[in-house]
C-alpha cells in the first residue's frame, strides 16, 4: 500500500530478532519509539538556551497565562508530561530569572506564577524554532495524514485515560482498599 509504513520497521530499528506478540504490541512500541524521536528533536532546540522540555512547556503555559499569572497546580495540570515536578521546574526559571512566583491573596496557600520580562524574550527567540520543528517532525505527512494522526492519536489517549491518569488522593485510597 501506499503511503504504508514497511511492516517491521520498529522491529528492525530497535534490532527485535523476534516477532511481536501482536500487532497491538508493536503499534504500542512504534508509539512509543516515535514519541521519543520526536522528544529528543525537539530537545535539540531548547537545550541550548538552558531548557528542558518540561521547563520550556511551563513557561510557555505562564506566558500564556497573561499578565494575571497562573496557580502552579494549574500549570501542572496543563503540563505535556504529567509526571513532572512541578516545584523544582518552578524553582529552576524563577533561579533563571524567566518568571517570578508570588502568593496569592487571599488565600496565600495559592502560589501565581508569571512570566519575566527575561522569559517572555527568551520564548519570543525560541518560538520560530520550536515552530519548525513542529512542522519537520511530520514533514513526512500530507496536511490530511497530519490530521488523521492527530484523530488517532486523539482515540489513543481517550481510551487509555484512566490508566495513565495521574494518581490522586482519593485513587491512592480505593487502592489500598
Amino acid at each position: 500500500m501506499a503511503g504504508r509504513p514497511r511492516k517491521g520497521q520498529v522491529a528492525a530499528e530497535i534490532r527485535q530478532t523476534r516477532p511481536f506478540r501482536s500487532v497491538g504490541q508493536e503499534a504500542t512500541i512504534a508509539l512509543l519509539r516515535t514519541a521519543s524521536v520526536v522528544y529528543r528533536g525537539l530537545e535539540r532546540v531548547v537545550q541550548p538556551e538552558g531548557l528542558s522540555l518540561a521547563q520550556y512547556n511551563a513557561l510557555r503555559i505562564i506566558r500564556g497565562a497573561g499578565a494575571s499569572g497562573i496557580a502552579t497546580l494549574a500549570i501542572r495540570e496543563r503540563m505535556i508530561e504529567e509526571g513532572t515536578t512541578i516545584t523544582r521546574l518552578l524553582d529552576k526559571l524563577e533561579d533563571g530569572g524567566l518568571i517570578r512566583r508570588e502568593r496569592s491573596e487571599p488565600d496565600r496557600r495559592q502560589v501565581i506564577c508569571c512570566v519575566s520580562p527575561k522569559g517572555r524574550q527568551l520564548l519570543d527567540g525560541l518560538d520560530p524554532r520550536v515552530n519548525a520543528a513542529d512542522e519537520a517532525a511530520v514533514a513526512t505527512l500530507s496536511p490530511a495524514q497530519q490530521e488523521s494522526l492527530v484523530r488517532l492519536l486523539d482515540l489513543v489517549r481517550r481510551g487509555n485515560a484512566a490508566r495513565g491518569a495521574p494518581r490522586t488522593a482519593a485513587g491512592r485510597s480505593a487502592a489500598r482498599q
